[in-house]
């Protein structure tokens, strides 16, 4: 499904990311283009979005699979001013900003994060991803580029074999078509917010662990390197993943969840 969006009117002056809006039928990569706008004049905290990309890309050089005109595709890059120790609070803080806007949408869908930075239903169910991706500069934090991909109006069942089981769309969850601008809209709202009280010195981290999906369950972690089974035991203070491995208690500051071997109840705070 297609919607005929007039995305500027997402845009807000008055936010330092997501002031203006730049929207293309297709591109390579929104990712690639919003770095890109951080040396050209004004473009910084661009927000850029897309019907279809032709290399979006995931975690680990993934591709992002996504029909043209169904989800909501966009990144935004900005310098921003956060104390290195923090940096890795960025990810949670964005993924709280996605779940916060979808959350208003499908109240009653339990949506809640996936470590690191996975939008999930309250069976698992992916619903929106984010990627990453920061640069350094004499040790200190430079820029920020955040990819946000979010399944708005395409169902299970048109997805391929592969992904389909795994994930869900807000489409799904509702019942009912969603329009994307005010999703649009309301994601940088709550990324703004977000991202300017870390700049304050404030920490997501009650709500991080407050809205945790993994806590209590058996998981297998990939590493990059190998992998790691244990038991989800919540949100270290830089964000990292507290595993409680046969070796003893873990965190792991990068990773992905590669299975989940026990389902448990989730309370996940709205």
């Amino acid at each position: 499904m297609t919607d005929a969006a007039d995305w500027s009117q997402a845009a807000d002056p008055a936010r330092r990311i997501g002031q203006a809006i730049e929207f293309h039928a297709e591109i390579e990569s929104t990712n690639d283009r919003a770095r890109a706008a951080l040396s050209e004049p004004g473009g910084e905290g661009l927000a850029v979005v897309a019907d279809l990309q032709t290399a979006g890309r995931g975690r680990r050089g993934r591709t992002w699979i996504s029909p043209a005109g169904a989800n909501l595709l966009f990144s935004v890059a900005w310098r921003p001013i956060i104390a290195l120790r923090m940096a890795g609070l960025l990810g949670g803080s964005a993924a709280l900003a996605v779940r916060d806007a979808c959350a208003s949408l499908v109240p009653d869908a339990g949506l809640a994060i996936r470590w690191p930075n996975d939008v999930v239903d309250r069976t698992g169910r992916k619903v929106a991803g984010l990627l990453v991706e920061t640069a350094l500069e004499s040790g200190e934090l430079a820029e920020a580029v955040i990819g946000i991909g979010i399944n708005v109006n395409w169902l299970p069942s048109e997805m391929p074999p592969e992904i389909g089981g795994s994930a869900t769309s807000l489409q799904a969850l509702l019942g009912a078509p969603i329009q994307r601008v005010p999703l649009l809209g309301s994601v940088l709202d709550a990324l703004h917010a977000e991202v300017q009280a870390l700049e304050r010195g404030g920490t997501p981290l009650p709500r991080l662990r407050a809205s945790s999906w993994l806590d209590g369950r058996q998981v297998e972690v990939d590493t990059g390197t190998g992998t790691i089974a244990g038991r989800a035991a919540g949100i270290a203070d830089d964000g990292s993943l507290l595993l409680d491995a046969e070796v003893g208690r873990l965190a792991l500051s990068v990773g992905e969840v590669a299975r989940v071997y026990e389902a448990i109840p989730a309370t996940v705070a709205q």
